[in-house]
């Protein structure tokens, strides 16, 4: 009866290695819409927020999907990958409490932030996977 349980792990661990690239190039492809539309006007708007908020929500369900696997699972990751994770958390949450603070440079800081997440998820997947 453990046959149904390794289906689970693995297509829990697949859905976390897939949501890996979501969150990597969607968090690179908003850094880099954010970074335009401080320049170029046009690019400013509703849709870049809507996706700004997906990606980076992306982000805490990899880490609660991570929490899962070592939790329920019992995978014993290495500890670079946790601490990766962790940060890039903790980093969705310093930038949105930043936001109001800096509302005439937002556009820079979801940039910038979503190029750091997009560095970050590249490193715990380099890690992760060695």
């Amino acid at each position: 009866m453990t046959y149904p349980v390794v289906l689970t792990l693995a297509s829990l661990r697949g859905i976390h290695e897939g949501m890996a690239w979501m969150m990597v190039i969607g968090n690179g492809m908003a850094g880099a819409w954010a970074l335009a539309a401080h320049r170029v006007v046009v690019l400013r708007g509703r849709a870049l927020w809507w996706f700004v908020a997906l990606v980076q929500l992306s982000i805490v369900g990899q880490v609660t999907i991570g929490v899962g696997l070592v939790a329920g699972q019992g995978i014993d990751p290495p500890q670079f990958h946790l601490f990766y994770g962790f940060v890039a958390f903790i980093t969705v949450g310093i930038v949105y409490s930043y936001r109001q603070s800096m509302r005439a440079h937002r556009h820079l800081l979801y940039g910038f932030a979503g190029l750091f997440l997009m560095g970050l998820g590249i490193r715990a997947m380099l890690v992760g996977a060695g």
